[in-house]
């Protein structure tokens, strides 16, 4: 059944005359008459009979009308939706982030987003940097955030850079000094968090690299618990800066810089499939903003 067999059935019925059909169809009459014959042989049942008043419905023409409308009206509707979507105008669009991107990074990003596609609805799934990846690979989602993860399929943009930076509660001695080494971080109390994180390894390696050992060490699951724990004055602790920004803003934990020691940073990507083709719409809206986020604190 095509569209313009049915669209040629309402024209008909609407003016109760093929010709006059025929001509705002802008073909003539004996296709409009043919589309009508095709559509009847279709459904099994006459739809018109001419009358002296002109084309009538039949019974069964009668019964199929208001499905013909609606279903004209929903391609319509459906047309509009992708013109939306390739305008980013309305549609949906389908995220996944981990759980640092999401918590820290991505609320900003999204609230402007919103602002300016207030039409549009933000799906968001989380999970670890690996997992984002598997939904991207799988067709999920149109955009994932995370590190950055190798794929033959995967094709990268990077949008920010995390650095880990030394955290500590006001009142703790090395919030007096302008810097530390990491040799006395080791004698700290140190908390870490999320031992499955890109995070934890970084960190790790540090003091590795450096060749010292830690004195105590309290591994939590997660950012939050962890800046809790320091801000109680249980220990010190690397975290993401995007995290503990607001914090060190109001002066509730002291950022403290180290002392000859390399930068432990982490880049945030966004994720997407190499066979998705340029982006497009939504999806290159939103990468544009990624864009416009300062690349790291």
């Amino acid at each position: 059944m095509l569209l313009v067999h049915i669209e040629g059935f309402l024209e008909v019925a609407r003016f109760g005359s093929v010709s006059r059909a025929a001509e705002a169809l802008y073909v003539t009459q004996p296709t409009l008459t043919a589309r009508l014959h095709a559509l009847e042989r279709e459904l099994g049942e006459r739809l018109f009979v001419r009358g002296r008043q002109g084309m009538r419905l039949t019974d069964a023409g009668r019964a199929f009308l208001p499905y013909a409308e609606r279903a004209v009206r929903a391609l319509r509707d459906g047309r509009r939706a992708i013109d939306e979507v390739g305008t980013a105008a309305a549609g949906q669009l389908l995220l996944a982030t981990a759980p640092a991107v999401s918590t820290y990074i991505l609320p900003a990003v999204l609230e402007q987003f919103v602002a300016n596609h207030p039409r549009v609805e933000v799906v968001v799934r989380t999970g670890h940097s690996e997992d984002v990846l598997q939904m991207v690979l799988r067709d999920e989602v149109q955009v994932g955030l995370g590190r950055a993860l190798q794929h033959p399929e995967i094709a990268l943009q990077p949008f920010y850079e995390e650095q880990l930076v030394l955290v500590v509660a006001p009142d703790h001695p090395f919030a007096r000094g302008r810097e530390v080494s990491i040799t006395e971080v080791a004698t700290e109390q140190l908390i870490l968090f999320d031992r499955t994180s890109s995070y934890y390894e970084i960190t790790q390696a540090a003091f590795l690299g450096a060749g010292v050992a830690l004195r105590g060490v309290m591994e939590l699951d997660n950012i939050e618990a962890a800046k809790k724990m320091v801000q109680r004055g249980l220990g010190v602790s690397l975290l993401p800066g995007s995290a503990v920004a607001l914090e060190v803003e109001a002066g509730t934990l002291c950022r403290v810089e180290l002392r000859n020691v390399a930068p432990m940073r982490r880049q945030i990507v966004a994720m997407r499939r190499r066979d998705a083709g340029e982006p497009s719409g939504l999806v290159h809206a939103f990468l544009e903003l990624l864009r416009d986020i300062p690349s790291e604190i």
